[in-house]
């Protein structure tokens, strides 16, 4: 029999039974259920409304039912609907009637919104971890190649010279934020629903803020109908999970571009890539099309729970079971993609000759020759038009800025004398940009020592 059957004279119909039921899914919040009816039971002895007998026998109780969880040893059943019915249940099974009084002053409702609450903000940390990991492997990788120049683009056009450090540091710079956005995230849902009971609180004089500590909680949530009513924080995590994977989505497409015949910056490790069934030269980038693929679920997960969210009044109604799968699912795919990724990324070997090689074509250093006359006193714009006009002579010729001749270049501007050569050079456009955030190696310097501070300030 259900444990709320007493109104009802008829049995649930099986295929009602099935639809409403959550166990298959919700049965992954089981330590945070049991952590929860734990701090819950103290908490009722502590305020006299549950003997010391009682409550010793439900803390012995749960902790058995923990072990066995933990062990394979429990079958959960679909008649008891979810994690929390099922283990009240099981608990009543074996203690008796002590467990029948577990859920004295509470309700389904704000247990819910307490398991879900204790399980995203645990996992939060888990994904914040692989997050570091992969930094750490960006700044390795930019260490390595600080004077690695390669193309920047911009409209997937070549612009300027850059390094490929500060390409990879930029990611790292994003992922940077991501774990902030985790971290803003994390403190925010850190109050605690217990409490709240089905919307209005309870009449029984219980005490909010020891179970608030009890379980790792700021604070209990100030009003009860928003304790067990909104679903923003998982909401704010997908949004920015959303972003995060948006940010992988972009990284993988690059590298997708990088290690084609068509770039060839780089060459994916045979234990990151895989072949064709037909083509036997292939060699696909299917770990980083699968990032780039599944970011669509990711923000799949988040319109899905705003479109659930959006027309409910309060309190709590039953749509909102409908809140963990895309929560699920989501930090599924994080737990996935990071990890595989970070690992791709590391074990990639890197072609400097074919990014240098890519940077000596397109006129990536026209600014740089424009930046040239201006510092030798002519207006910038006047320049820019001077350099244009040189690339234009450049591509009529089929050479580049460095291959023409001094006499070609004091034709446009009398400016221009021997040294010009050395200030469009490659390396000198690259090394001369030490403005605060360039690919000078003085400011990738800073900026890996940044993210490595970061990283250590998060792993004490």
């Amino acid at each position: 029999m259900k444990l709320w059957a007493g109104r009802f004279q008829k049995p649930t119909d099986e295929l009602v039974n099935d639809f409403n039921a959550s166990i298959s899914f919700d049965q992954r919040l089981y330590k945070q259920d049991i952590a929860g009816s734990k701090a819950h039971a103290q908490m009722l002895s502590d305020c006299g409304i549950l003997t010391k007998e009682d409550n010793e026998q439900i803390q012995a109780g749960l902790d058995g039912i923990l072990a066995d969880i933990e062990a394979g040893n429990v079958e959960f059943s679909a008649d008891n609907e979810d994690i929390h019915m099922n283990i009240e249940t099981l608990l009543t099974e074996r203690i008796g009637d002590a467990g029948k009084c577990l859920h004295t002053a509470r309700s389904r409702n704000d247990q819910v919104a307490l398991d879900f609450r204790l399980y995203l903000r645990d996992e939060i940390s888990s994904v914040v971890e692989n997050l570091l990991q992969l930094e750490a492997v960006l700044c390795k990788k930019a260490k390595e190649h600080q004077k690695t120049v390669m193309p920047g683009y911009t409209h997937l056009q070549r612009a300027q010279p850059i390094t490929f450090a500060q390409h990879l540091l930029a990611y790292a710079s994003m992922f940077t934020r991501d774990i902030t956005r985790l971290e803003d995230c994390q403190k925010r849902m850190n109050e605690c629903p217990l409490g709240s009971g089905a919307l209005a609180g309870t009449t029984y004089p219980i005490d909010r803020f020891e179970t608030a500590a009890a379980l790792g909680f700021d604070a209990p949530m100030r009003n009860s109908l928003d304790g067990v009513s909104d679903r923003d924080y998982a909401l704010e995590f997908l949004s920015a999970a959303s972003i995060l994977m948006m940010h992988l989505s972009r990284f993988s497409e690059e590298i997708i571009a990088w290690c084609s015949w068509e770039f060839k910056f780089v060459e994916l490790d045979d234990a990151y890539a895989t072949g064709s069934s037909i083509m036997p030269q292939k060699k696909n980038p299917d770990v980083a099309e699968l990032v780039r693929g599944k970011t669509g679920r990711v923000y799949g997960d988040l319109m899905g729970l705003l479109t659930v969210m959006k027309s409910l009044p309060l309190a709590y109604n039953k749509d909102m079971q409908e809140d963990k799968e895309p929560v699920f699912d989501a930090l599924d795919t994080l737990h996935q993609c990071i990890p595989v990724f970070a690992a791709m990324v590391d074990a990639m070997t890197v072609l400097p000759q074919n990014m240098r090689a890519a940077a000596s074509r397109g006129f990536l250093n026209a600014t740089d020759c424009a930046d040239y006359l201006t510092k030798k006193g002519m207006p910038f714009r006047d320049a820019y038009k001077i350099s244009g006009k040189l690339v234009y002579l450049c591509t009529e010729k089929n050479c580049t800025l460095e291959d023409l001749s001094l006499t070609e270049l004091k034709k446009l501007s009398p400016l221009f004398a021997p040294d010009v050569y050395e200030a469009i050079r490659l390396d000198t456009c690259v090394c001369q940009r030490k403005s605060y955030g360039g690919p000078a190696v003085e400011q990738t310097s800073m900026q890996i020592a940044a993210i490595e501070h970061f990283i250590a300030a998060h792993t004490k």
